[in-house]
């Protein structure tokens, strides 16, 4: 077979390695991608732009709920799940179609299969239509993110659970959806699935939900959970699994005392693992963690020369948004420049409703590391934006530093994430936090609120 040769070969076209390709492609370098299955990588396909999609079409049904909705009176309320599907469905056949034109626009070629590595920058291409290619780049860059993990469990694989792609995909409502963990994929779901009018039960393995936030804020969560009618175990582990899901399942869980649960369907939501088992790495002289991910420097480069890995399956935090900005640092030390992943400041949303975003250190973490710091709290009903929308759960609190720098902040509320937003801003600018407390935001807005809360501050302590 004869080796086609390129001078940037890029596995994977997720958010890192689509842009990576795009930008040196228009560069007029010969620039090939092999992607496996979904144009654009998961984001867009089967991830966080379709499940904010579903999320949407949930919170629509509860605008119109007779006694919480907003006062708009309507006939009897009926969900189409089909319809649901449908409207997602198109919004990602549009993206998959933005992204053939950029593919299109930028010269990069894209090919469809699966790439396993034959040796050192040399991958053999399993054409989708047929057919093999065999692909050799002068720079390769390994861009396959991650998949659902299936836990260990008697009986689970075989009950053929949903991840999030299947419940995407859901054209009927679940009777009783069990959703195993209690992340932000689990409570994502949860919220949505019980607002279209499942009945739902989340297990949680630990003590909390969202573990690795603060108490308050799993709390929180906790209570929203119940409030909407959401069964939750904490400290609960399933002992096996019968039955399949979709027609019928029973659970045996531990929780304090062992039940057994009915349910219709099973949504797995414990985590991720890496797509590298796929790859043959070792045949090109990169180098696995014990997890599976790509190891790699703070420049993103791999242990082979010219080898770069981004997005997940480096380890980098599962968020699109870091995706992007591995692809800056990839970009900029190609170009000569020395942008590295330490000290970057990653800001994350839980899109239930209302929204979790938080930036910079928790409680937990400020603690742990010793770092002084001193707390502004107040409710979201202090904010008259949340009045207006009849959505006054909540709170938001920030930790200050000594030198009056905005160490961490969180907002649990409506429009959290655009609250985050600004109180990052001012984190990258190196502010103080009386540059919010005394700014002008327009009323009535959510930001407005950062004004009472950097209001509420306590002093910096008098120096000895």
């Amino acid at each position: 077979m004869t080796i086609e040769h390129f001078q940037n070969l890029v596995i994977g076209s997720g958010v890192a390695g689509k842009i990576i390709a795009w930008t040196l492609a228009s560069q007029g370098q010969k620039t090939i991608v092999v992607e496996r299955a979904m144009i654009g990588g998961a984001c867009p396909n089967v991830a966080c732009l379709p499940s904010k999609n579903v999320i949407y079409s949930a919170k629509a049904v509860s605008l119109v709920h007779p006694t919480t909705g907003l006062g708009v009176v309507t006939g009897s309320v009926r969900v189409d799940m089909a319809g649901v599907a449908r409207r997602k469905r198109q919004m990602v056949a549009k993206l998959v179609e933005v992204h053939l034109g950029k593919f299109k626009a930028s010269g990069a070629e894209l090919v469809m299969g699966e790439a396993r590595f034959t040796e050192p920058k040399t991958v053999q291409v399993t054409l989708n239509a047929g057919g093999t290619r065999l692909l050799r780049g002068e720079r390769v860059f390994i861009n396959v993110g991650t998949r659902a993990r299936i836990p260990d469990v008697p009986g689970l694989a075989a009950a053929e659970p949903m991840t999030h792609v299947e419940a995407l995909n859901l054209e009927r409502l679940p009777d009783h959806l069990v959703i195993l963990g209690g992340g932000y994929v689990g409570l994502e779901f949860a919220q949505a699935m019980r607002r279209f009018g499942s009945r739902v039960t989340i297990i949680q393995h630990g003590p909390r939900l969202l573990e690795r936030e603060d108490p308050d804020v799993a709390d929180a969560l906790l209570v929203l959970m119940k409030d909407e009618g959401i069964e939750v175990l904490l400290r609960a582990e399933v002992l096996n699994v019968t039955g399949r899901s979709g027609t019928g399942v029973a659970l045996r869980v531990r929780s304090g005392e062992e039940r057994t649960l009915e349910a219709s369907d099973i949504l797995v939501a414990v985590g991720r693992k890496p797509n590298t088992d796929r790859l043959d790495v070792a045949r090109a002289g990169v180098e696995l963690d014990p997890k599976g991910y790509i190891r790699v420097n703070d420049r993103l480069q791999t242990s082979a020369p010219d080898v770069w890995a981004t997005g997940e399956c480096a380890g980098s935090p599962q968020f699109t948004h870091v995706g992007e900005d591995d692809c800056r640092v990839v970009l900029d030390n190609l170009a000569g420049g020395s942008r590295t992943t330490r000290g970057r400041l990653i800001p994350y949303c839980l899109f239930t409703d209302p929204e979790l975003a938080h930036v910079g250190l928790t409680e937990s973490e400020a603690r742990a590391k010793d770092v002084p710091y001193r707390i502004s709290q107040m409710p979201m009903a202090m904010v008259l934006r949340t009045h207006t929308l009849s959505q006054t759960r909540g709170f938001m609190k920030a930790l200050v530093g000594a030198d009056d720098r905005i160490l961490g902040f969180t907002a649990f509320g409506a429009e959290a994430s655009e609250l985050m937003a600004v109180a990052q801003t001012a984190m990258l600018g190196g502010m103080p936090y009386t540059t919010l407390r005394d700014a002008i935001f327009t009323h009535p807005t959510a930001s407005e609120g950062l004004v009472g809360l950097f209001a509420n501050a306590p002093a910096a302590p008098a120096p000895r």
